[in-house]
């Protein structure tokens, strides 16, 4: 079987933990807890919160996994309480005139109070307009981010829902975490890898002498999952860490995880961006000493005949030998050679990142390290190979086995005729997406989502992706839900551009985000923890299920929401909200009927002996339901079934095999990627020649948030610098520019300007800063980002016609200390409403 097949099979016949008996008929209990303790979830984990008086005062880990610790769980308070929107609102000049309403204005304009059945009325009769006037392809309705981790509250997918049944909308494809790499690795191995399942824990630990950390920083990332966090691997680190194993971590930054492995691992730092180079010159090394797997080679790789002659400079005149390579990435040809050496003479695990192909020509990294693992030829073997999700969701975690929980879909392509709801469309009518995945849609027409800004400013266009050609369409009316794109997305004040373009931006948002600030109107929604859901915890182990109970009252007159896409069904169109709500569906019955999925499929099983309880008893329990690995899934190496038979359990690229020479791609003809791994120089790095700025600026995911997420939270207070987002320079550079610890310095290039805190310290080597990204973007009317958003300053070009992912990574900028002008603006503003908001 194949491996996604494999798991999804363990998931859905395995056992749930015993349960207590309870008396059956029972009612669902869903009073509030005025004072006590209250279980649910959150992408940061199962929580236990305690409420007084009917307010939350603490949240804190439903059980503790290991001693890692995990502050993202701790500020539930904050998320419930601080920077909430707390009425429906319009943009002043929208609701003035909506056929004329001035986006030039956004960002800027005031906002006035509307009573929420208008606001709903509001958009239902300009997305009607718009559809008609425009059509289907006037509508984007992408929403890419991270929402809610229930299987109810699912915005975008709530979103989508709508959008199909009122006729369709353009939606995004990919996303910005794995851009590149989840468009290129089909191609090589012929899955995306990025979102699977790894080598489990317990094999890495029995089997791999040598572990390898390559730009990845799994102590900060792994504090949540797209679900609920099941917490599982940071256990698995630890042991790794006591385990005498020889731990190589290659990053150019001291992380987290490099301080937690201090004294137990080796540090390399090569210069940001060039790792391709690096590998380019082991794989050489390898090959020229004879220290290489041919018969993997030969049986389970096609075109490295073709690659070999790239390596040895046959093909651009370059071999690509150490000593080629040290001048690239600052790594001596000696260290490149000893490590080459190294993961060939042992059993070697290869556990990757994804900051690295978040640069240009980022397809090149993981092609390259799929390479490599294959010259090393311990692909499929236990604790050998390479595995691209450790670092994310708790991936190499033994899955699980038991039921499986339903989840709100996305509906059907509908038809709108005279007012009324007709029903789904026939084939004519409408061609779903047929490459369907969880970070695709149901969207009639789709771009990638890293070309967002470019998308919006250049309709008409045509972009090169993944051997197609795409059109960008004309898009009048936005709808999001669930996330912050004013922040997500690369080159902001490109971004400020394009989103002043469409006559009409709606968004459902907790807080007064960028983006929430830059709509035209805006409906006030819960938090997870205001409303009822339930959730898996584990993108990989379907660990629990959880009762992601309400905690508090619904804050300032929020609605769900689920609420809210019903009530706009019902203001447009004659049984639609009938057809959303499948029969008029609760909140609870939606939840009910997800938990019974699972309890189906558990209670089916006469031979496991085991009984899930009713709904009702499970929810009044207010515990998680925990299931367990198998002997099987504790023993699951990634491509063992290949490697014992390529030919039964063939990959799916064109040939079967791994593909370290493409033709596929080969065919495409693009001059930005090549039919084999490549080195290209990126557009702004540490080696060029004219420089336009001098610091390579790395944005990596932050410790104590979830991109945006959380940055308006108390934990802010832990990291803030000179009250502004920190960032770390080297000692020495700080020497030299007269910077100190603490200083408020403007940092800039020719994209933008922001304002951030100094650190000095030696985390980052000469001429590299970092700068988390996910800091809400704040500017003052000269454009001075105040809080310090780092993709004010990065590029926002593809990493190559074939993935067209974006390239935050690959980033130069300048840096000096900062006094405010006479009678210049700086104060802070980020987390305050905007004019006319309460």
């Amino acid at each position: 079987m194949k491996r996604r097949s494999f798991l999804k099979g363990t998931a859905t016949l395995g056992a749930a933990s015993a349960m207590p008996s309870f008396v059956f008929g029972e009612a669902a209990n869903t009073a509030l807890v005025k004072n006590g303790e209250v279980i649910t979830g959150a992408h940061w984990g199962i929580l236990k919160a305690t409420v007084k008086d009917g307010k939350i005062v603490k949240s804190e880990a439903w059980k503790k996994t290991s001693n890692v610790p995990n502050p993202l769980q701790t500020a539930m308070d904050d998320l419930v309480y601080k920077a909430r929107i707390k009425a429906p609102m319009v943009r002043k000049s929208y609701l003035e005139n909506p056929d004329s309403p001035k986006p030039e204005l956004r960002g800027k304009d005031e906002w006035v109070e509307v009573k929420y059945e208008d606001a709903i009325k509001l958009v239902a009769k300009e997305l009607k307009k718009t559809r008609e006037q425009k059509g289907m392809n006037s509508i984007c309705a992408g929403s890419y981010a991270w929402q809610s981790s229930g299987a109810l509250g699912m915005a975008r997918t709530l979103l989508h829902r709508f959008m199909n049944m009122t006729g369709g909308f353009v939606g995004v494809t990919g996303d910005f975490s794995t851009g590149a790499a989840q468009v290129i690795l089909p191609h090589v191995v012929g899955s995306s890898q990025v979102y699977e399942q790894q080598t489990v824990w317990p094999v890495v630990l029995e089997n791999s002498k040598v572990v390898v950390l390559w730009g990845m920083n799994p102590i900060g990332t792994l504090r949540l999952s797209f679900t609920v966090s099941d917490e599982g691997s940071f256990k698995y680190f630890e042991k790794l860490r006591d385990s005498g194993k020889e731990i190589i971590i290659i990053d150019p930054l001291k992380t987290i995880t490099t301080k937690f492995f201090e004294g137990k691992a080796t540090h390399i730092r090569p210069t940001p961006n060039t790792d391709v180079a690096m590998m380019l010159a082991m794989a050489n090394h390898l090959l020229k000493s004879g220290k290489y797997d041919k018969e993997f080679l030969s049986t389970y790789t096609v075109g490295f005949d073709k690659f070999e002659q790239y390596l040895l400079g046959k093909e651009d005149g370059v071999e690509k030998t150490p000593e080629w390579a040290e001048k690239i990435c600052g790594i001596e040809a000696k260290v490149i050679k000893e490590l080459a050496e190294k993961f060939f003479d042992n059993r070697t695990m290869i556990m990757a990142g994804w900051g690295m192909q978040r640069a240009h020509h980022g397809e090149q990294v993981h092609w390259m390290i799929v390479t490599l693992a294959s010259m090393l030829g311990q692909i499929g073997l236990p604790g050998g190979g390479f595995g691209f999700s450790y670092h994310y969701a708790n991936g190499g975690t033994p899955s699980c086995v038991g039921g499986v929980i339903k989840t709100i879909n996305a509906g059907s392509v509908g038809v709108i005729k005279d007012g009324k709801y007709m029903g789904p469309a026939n084939a004519d009518g409408a061609k779903e997406n047929a490459a369907q995945s969880w970070l695709s849609n149901t969207a009639l027409m789709s771009y990638p989502v890293a070309r967002n800004a470019d998308a919006l400013l250049n309709p008409g266009a045509t972009l090169d992706d993944n051997g197609n050609k795409i059109t960008y369409p004309d898009m009048d009316f936005i709808y999001w839900v669930g996330g912050n794109p004013l922040t997500q997305q690369q080159d902001t004040n490109k971004n400020v551009k394009a989103w002043r373009k469409p006559r009409t931006i709606v968004v459902n948002e907790i807080y007064w985000t960028p983006t929430a600030k830059m709509a035209d109107i805006v409906f006030p929604v819960t938090s997870s923890y205001e409303r009822n859901d339930i959730s898996m915890t584990g993108d990989y182990t379907n660990m629990h299920i959880v009762p992601q109970k309400q905690v508090v009252e619904k804050q300032f007159g929020a609605k769900d929401d689920y609420q809210v896409f019903v009530d706009l069904c019902k203001a447009y169109a004659d049984g639609l909200a009938e057809a959303y709500t499948e029969g008029g569906k609760t909140e609870m019955d939606w939840i009910k009927e997800f938990y019974e999925t699972a309890a189906n499929q558990v209670n089916a099983n006469e031979a496991l002996g085991i009984k899930m309880p009713s709904f009702e008893e499970w929810w009044n329990k207010n515990e998680p339901t925990e299931f367990f690995p198998t002997m099987e899934s504790e023993s699951y190496v990634t491509f063992a079934d290949f490697r014992e038979d390529p030919i039964l359990n063939a990959l799916g690229t064109p040939s079967g095999l791994i593909e370290i020479y493409s033709e596929t791609i080969e065919k495409m003809g693009y001059d930005d990627c090549k039919a084999h791994p490549t080195w290209f120089e990126p557009i702004e790095w540490l080696g060029m020649k004219d420089k336009p700025a001098r610091f390579h600026m790395i944005s990596p995911h932050p410790n104590d948030r979830l991109h945006s997420q959380q940055n308006q939270t108390k934990l802010r207070d832990s990291y803030a610098v000179a009250g502004r987002e920190p960032i770390f320079i080297n000692e020495e550079d700080a020497k030299e520019l007269g910077i100190k610890n603490g200083d408020l310095v403007r940092v800039f290039n020719a994209r933008g300007q922001i304002l951030a805190g100094a650190v000095v310290n030696d985390d980052t080597p000469r001429n590299v800063v970092k700068l988390c990204e996910g800091a809400w973007y704040d500017p003052n009317e000269n454009g001075l980002c105040k809080n310090g958003s780092a993709n004010v300053l990065t590029i926002d070009i593809p990493t190559s016609k074939l993935a067209n992912g974006n390239i935050s990574h690959t980033c130069l900028v300048n840096i000096e200390p900062y006094k405010p002008k006479d009678g210049e603006d700086i104060t802070l503003t980020a987390f305050m409403p905007p004019k006319g908001a309460k």
